[in-house]
């Protein structure tokens, strides 16, 4: 009978993100052949640039040597996820502002009409209503918020992320929630109330 174990052998990704902390190369090449695969997968599923989304994973892995020791502990997974959302939004924020009408698109890629809906929320989180509705929660409500819905981590993914009970984070959720369509109301008041 044949044993799975991850890349690294029984190196938990919380020894492997303190030995990067510490300098060793080795370390990261670990910790990226775990996680690149299932990275460049969600990251493909959210940007269909092969170029892009394979600059983004390696900007995902400078981030995490340079900042390794930011991490609290335990699973990288959802921290990882959230540099590498982040990264992308980053990215396409970038190249939107670039106007990229001076690149020729790639020929095995045809132009889109129109964004995608999640190209949509994302500049609405930064431009539009929501975004403003955001920036008057609290912070430890947004930061919830940005995890769960955003970045797509699980409620472990988060707590862990966040360093929170996983019931905090449920609690947090609901709070955020129930306080961004407060805010919401208030920036776009619906039809019928005044």
């Amino acid at each position: 009978m044949r044993v799975f174990r991850p890349v690294g052998g029984d190196r938990d990704d919380g020894a492997l993100l303190r030995a990067v902390a510490g300098g060793d190369a080795e370390a990261l090449a670990l910790l990226y052949d775990r996680h690149a695969g299932w990275l460049l997968a969600r990251l493909t599923r959210r940007c269909q640039d092969p170029e892009t989304v394979r600059e983004v994973l390696q900007d995902t892995f400078v981030t995490v040597w340079r900042s390794a020791a930011a991490h609290h502990g335990g699973e990288a997974g959802g921290w990882l996820w959230v540099i590498a959302a982040r990264r992308l939004v980053d990215t396409q924020r970038a190249q939107a502002r670039a106007g990229r009408g001076d690149r020729a698109e790639p020929a095995y890629e045809p132009r889109p009409l129109a964004p995608s809906a999640e190209e949509r929320v994302l500049a609405g989180l930064e431009y539009g209503d929501v975004g403003t509705a955001l920036d008057r929660i609290s912070p430890e409500l947004r930061e919830v918020l940005c995890a769960t819905v955003v970045d797509g981590l699980t409620t472990r993914e988060t707590a862990q992320l966040l360093g929170i009970p996983e019931g905090t984070v449920k609690s947090r959720a609901t709070r955020a929630r129930r306080e961004l369509r407060a805010a919401l109301d208030r920036i776009t008041p619906t039809e019928g109330t005044a």
